[in-house]
C-alpha cells in the first residue's frame, strides 16, 4: 500500500504563509494499492487537488474509485462537489460509509442542491454507487477493510486496512475518554505498520475543548504504544495551528514514541 495526503487540517481550510510546511487543505488521504486501484479517505478540501492528479495520470482512461466518508461533517466532504473524475462519463464512484446507503446519497444530494451548490449530485456524468461500511463489503477483493466506531459527536468512523501483511489504520475524528470505544481503538490498532490518529489539540488545549470530538498529541503517543504500532502520523491539524505550532506538538509526541511524524500535504508513505 501506498498511503498519501492531500489535505491535513480539521474544520476548515488555511490560507496563509505560517501554514505552507503542513498545508492547509481539510482531510483527504489517498491508499494506491497493487493494479492502480484507489481507495479515497475523506473528501475535504484535498480532494480537489487529488481529483486534478488523477485526471492528468489517468487522462483518457476511466476510472473506477472507491470513496470511505468516515463521516459527514463540513470539513470531510466540503471537496467532494469540486472532485472532477465525478463530472468525467465513463468514470466510476463507490461511496462507503457507516450509514445506509439511501442516507449516505440523501446526505450528500443535500449538500449538493440549491442553495449550495449549483450542480446536483444526479447530474453528474460518473455512476455513482453506495454502500455501507462492513468488513463484509470491502473495497476490493484483496483489500481486507474493518471499520470500527469512533467517539466523535454524531458519530464517525474508523478503518483497519490489511494487505499482503501491511496494516493502515486511520481513526479521526476521535476523542478519547469513552472506555469502551477507547478500547476497540486500541484493538483495531494492534500491531499496526502505520496508525493515522487525531491530534488536533495540546493537552492544555483539550482541558477546554472536552467534549468536542477530537483528541490531543499526548493520546496518540499512548494509543501508539499501547498497540505496539510501529509508526504514528499526526492527523488533522488545528486550523489555528501555524507550522511551528505543529512542529512542536511533533517534537513533544516523539519524546514519548520516537517513530512519529506528522501529515503534511504531499507526504507519501510506502508499506
Amino acid at each position: 500500500m501506498q498511503v498519501r495526503f492531500w489535505g491535513v487540517r480539521g474544520s476548515i481550510p488555511v490560507a496563509q504563509a505560517d501554514c505552507l510546511a503542513y498545508g492547509g487543505n481539510t482531510a483527504c488521504i489517498e491508499v494506491r494499492l497493487p493494479e492502480n486501484q484507489i481507495l479515497i479517505i475523506d473528501a475535504g478540501t484535498g480532494i480537489h487537488n487529488l481529483g486534478h492528479s488523477l485526471r492528468s495520470e489517468f487522462q483518457d482512461r476511466k476510472l473506477a474509485l472507491q470513496l470511505f466518508l468516515t463521516h459527514f461533517h463540513w470539513d470531510h466532504i466540503q471537496g467532494l462537489p469540486y472532485f472532477a473524475p465525478l463530472y468525467d462519463a465513463g468514470n466510476e464512484v463507490v461511496f462507503h460509509s457507516g450509514h445506509l446507503p439511501s442516507e449516505t446519497r440523501e446526505i450528500l444530494d443535500h449538500q449538493m442542491s440549491s442553495p449550495y451548490f449549483p450542480v446536483r449530485l444526479e447530474m453528474l456524468a460518473a455512476t455513482r454507487s453506495f454502500v455501507q461500511a462492513s468488513s463484509n463489503a470491502p473495497p476490493y477483493p484483496k483489500l481486507a477493510f474493518h471499520p470500527f466506531p469512533l467517539n466523535h459527536s454524531g458519530g464517525a468512523t474508523g478503518c483497519r486496512l490489511e494487505l499482503e501483511g501491511a496494516v493502515v489504520v486511520h481513526a479521526s475524528d476521535v476523542e478519547h475518554g469513552h472506555p469502551r470505544l477507547d478500547s476497540i481503538l486500541r484493538d483495531h490498532a494492534q500491531n499496526a505498520d502505520l496508525l493515522i490518529y487525531d491530534a488536533q489539540y495540546t493537552p492544555e488545549e483539550y482541558e477546554h475543548r472536552c467534549g468536542w470530538g477530537h483528541s490531543t498529541w499526548l493520546e496518540a503517543a499512548r494509543v501508539a504504544m499501547d498497540a505496539h504500532v510501529k509508526k504514528l502520523i499526526l492527523f488533522h491539524h488545528d486550523p489555528a495551528h501555524v507550522d511551528s505550532t505543529i512542529d512542536q506538538m511533533l517534537a513533544n509526541t516523539r519524546c514519548c514514541f520516537e517513530n512519529t511524524d506528522a501529515a503534511r500535504e504531499g507526504l507519501t508513505i510506502t508499506l
